[in-house]
């Protein structure tokens, strides 16, 4: 039988935890790119020059136009990409303040 002579029985073998707020934030946003094809839809976003039109993504993921809408949905619902109406359609962009945070996690295929 092990006994310890103090509640400090060693130093913690872990850095800096994040913060409830930042776990509830990270976790929206894993929870969002975890979806093959929203992954897809945000890379996309992320690494063109400027705003892409929701009419480009149908093709380029091979799905209808609702299920785009629906993903790309998600992605603005969680803070990943900003839209703005121009005429019938929507142009998408990412969002700059996460756009940093998010390529860290991802491959080289993003530049922030």
């Amino acid at each position: 039988m092990i006994v310890y002579m103090s509640n400090d029985c060693c130093p913690a073998p872990f850095g800096r935890s994040l913060t409830p707020r930042e776990a509830e934030r990270c976790a929206k946003v894993f929870a969002a790119l975890a979806d093959p094809v929203r992954l897809r839809l945000y890379t996309m976003i992320a690494s063109a020059d400027g705003a892409v039109c929701a009419c480009s993504f149908v093709d380029a993921v091979d799905r209808s136009q609702p299920t785009v809408s629906h993903h790309l949905r998600i992605l603005r619902a969680c803070g990943l990409v900003q839209g703005t109406k121009r005429g019938t359609w929507v142009w998408y962009s990412a969002n700059p303040e996460l756009a940093a945070e998010v390529a860290q996690l991802l491959p080289a295929r993003i530049s922030a």
